[in-house]
């Protein structure tokens, strides 16, 4: 049964990325932290195994993502690589912070920001861009200090970071295309050195469930990786022909209810 459930979140999650573009992380933070819950885990590694587990499979369905997004050539590389060592020791760093938080602080901070993102996709609220798209680039060391910033948040709440870095790069003047896709691009370094951070600081701690490595529990990665991978494409092609604001209002209205319900307790 858990794995079923594992397989149904990540059919679910990639719906949503790909039809949406809202990273799965929002949704499978939560409801890992509950299965896991309703699985007797220890509650003090709750929520640390859910956020490290829900970066280790953004690495699987950034890969697929970055991809599609290359051949299209919307990714805008000199940027990748400007953001990326900004972007690792930020995430590194988040990971090495979660272990400083107890389980119920890791929640109240997760908690407070999906439902700041929930009001931001409800209201669709969007950074301004600069009168000249393409005018305020933004310089190495700038991009730089974001990507920490990025990296660091990210990986405290688990997710592949497009909410933080789309509206940094159409703020420097990236057209939302290449922001979108360039985003899609930073989820993978995010999601590698987070996942890998989180791996490191729970190695070996007592507590842990079976078939973990540090706070990565790998029958959840395995299956939500296995279908999200899968069910992202399908996403995708339902875009072009449900109304997707309509729906983003739907999903901020359910990300919000998801908030809530973390903010007062699993």
């Amino acid at each position: 049964m858990e794995l079923l459930a594992y397989l149904v979140t990540g059919a679910f999650a990639g719906v949503i990325a790909g039809l949406l573009g809202v990273g799965g992380g929002l949704l499978i933070v939560p409801v890992l932290a509950f299965l896991f819950s309703r699985a007797g885990f220890d509650a003090g590694v709750l929520m640390h195994l859910a956020v490290g587990t829900s970066l280790a499979t953004i690495v699987f369905t950034s890969l697929s993502s970055v991809r599609a997004h290359h051949r299209h050539g919307a990714v805008r590389w000199p940027v990748f690589w400007q953001l990326t060592p900004g972007i690792i020791v930020g995430a590194l760093l988040g990971a090495w912070l979660a272990g400083f938080f107890a389980t119920d602080g890791l929640r109240l901070f997760f908690a407070l920001f999906e439902i700041g993102v929930a009001l931001q996709l409800a209201f669709g609220m969007k950074p301004r861009a600069p009168a000249s798209p393409g005018a305020v680039a933004g310089s190495a060391w700038e991009h730089g200090l974001a990507g920490t910033v990025i990296g660091a948040v990210s990986a405290l709440v688990g997710i592949g970071g497009g909410t933080l870095s789309v509206p940094w790069l159409v703020w420097r003047g990236t057209p939302m295309r290449n922001a979108v896709a360039t985003s899609a691009a930073c989820g993978l370094p995010i999601a590698v050195a987070g996942a890998a951070g989180f791996v490191m600081r729970g190695w070996q701690l007592p507590g842990l469930p079976p078939y973990s490595a540090g706070f990565v529990h790998l029958p959840a990665l395995l299956g939500i990786a296995a279908t999200s991978i899968l069910f992202a494409p399908l996403g995708a092609r339902l875009a072009h022909r449900l109304p997707v604001p309509v729906l983003k209002r739907l999903f901020a209205i359910f990300l919000l209810a998801l908030g809530i319900r973390m903010l007062y307790g699993l």
